[in-house]
């Protein structure tokens, strides 16, 4: 009962109750959620402190920054989720709100746009920065192939080189990119190995172009730091994957180099397993394997996830 009150109360002042909301469309930073409140970054710190005691919100540090989203396990989190759904997107102030958090959102997909557009000829370069690229490969490849593959799709595809290194291997796969630099290169690439079999597309990683249960393995080869929420991207990879059908994502482990945001537009400072899981659980996806490449500074890590859903038999047969 106690903790209910508290949570009661965290929420019961205005400014509070939009941070709520906001942080229910979108993991915030204490200076994003200053931009849309037009308030001083100690309040708003105050008010985000008293959340986060409550159980109303979830704090993720990354490196010298914070961020912050509605609660997924605490005590009070379904008590946030009503909260959230009671308050009505029409009102005045919250449909303010919501529109200085959309032109948010707008920037950090632009800034990521204009990154891949600048480095779009040099990306695989840029890649083996802080990797080798040589043995992510080879271990990728290995463990896209550990199970029969037909059908493949690459989300952020970019140069194409997951399609080029099991391009040979599959019956058919598919790249998807939203960068039309990065695609014109990828099909020049394609065309280079004779890789008839492999198309790429412009799409977004959030509504992939493709009917549900289309594809025997999705890869997400180093995408899933730049993903602005990373769950969405998961689910809908889950949605067109095959009952049995695998998810392989390779990406960083946690790290400290803060400056790869600034430098590389990277959202994420890497993941943990327990990270992984718990998006590959809420998409209905089981963590079946984990490969750890120890790069020095970085380590990476390739995370296979198994499909868990179960469809009726004739959507399975017309899906193949």
């Amino acid at each position: 009962m106690e903790t209910l009150l508290q949570g009661l109360r965290a929420v019961s002042e205005p400014t509070r109750l939009r941070i709520l909301i906001l942080c229910a469309h979108a993991e915030l930073s204490v200076t994003e959620l200053v931009q849309v409140l037009g308030q001083s970054q100690p309040r708003v710190s105050r008010h985000l402190k008293l959340m986060v005691e409550a159980g109303l919100l979830d704090r993720h540090q990354e490196g010298s920054r914070a961020f912050y989203r509605l609660a997924e396990d605490s005590e009070v989190s379904d008590l946030a989720r009503i909260l959230v759904d009671l308050t009505p997107d029409d009102d005045d102030v919250i449909a303010v709100d919501l529109e200085r958090l959309e032109e948010i959102k707008v920037r950090r997909a632009q800034v990521a746009e204009e990154y891949f557009r600048r480095n779009a000829k040099h990306w695989d370069d840029l890649r083996g920065e802080h990797i080798d690229d040589d043995n992510v490969d080879e271990r990728l490849k290995r463990r896209i192939l550990s199970a029969p593959v037909r059908d493949l799709l690459d989300i952020g595809t970019g140069t194409g080189r997951v399609l080029r290194l099991v391009g040979d291997e599959v019956r058919s796969a598919v790249g998807v990119d939203n960068s039309r630099e990065m695609l014109a290169i990828a099909r020049s690439y394609l065309d280079q190995d004779t890789l008839r079999n492999c198309q790429v597309r412009h799409g977004d990683m959030y509504r992939l172009p493709f009917p549900a249960h289309r594809f025997d393995a999705v890869t997400a080869n180093m995408l899933m730091h730049y993903a602005d929420n990373p769950g969405e991207m998961v689910r809908e990879a889950a949605r067109v994957l095959r009952p049995g059908g695998r998810l392989v994502v390779v990406d960083f482990a946690t790290h400290d180099l803060t400056d790869m945001r600034e430098r590389h537009a990277h959202r994420w400072l890497g993941f943990s397993d327990a990270d992984v899981e718990r998006l590959f659980m809420k998409a209905g996806l089981e963590l079946q394997d984990v490969e750890r490449i120890d790069g020095g500074t970085l380590t990476v890590c390739i995370w296979t996830g198994r499909c868990r859903i179960e469809v009726a038999n004739d959507l399975v047969a017309e899906a193949l």
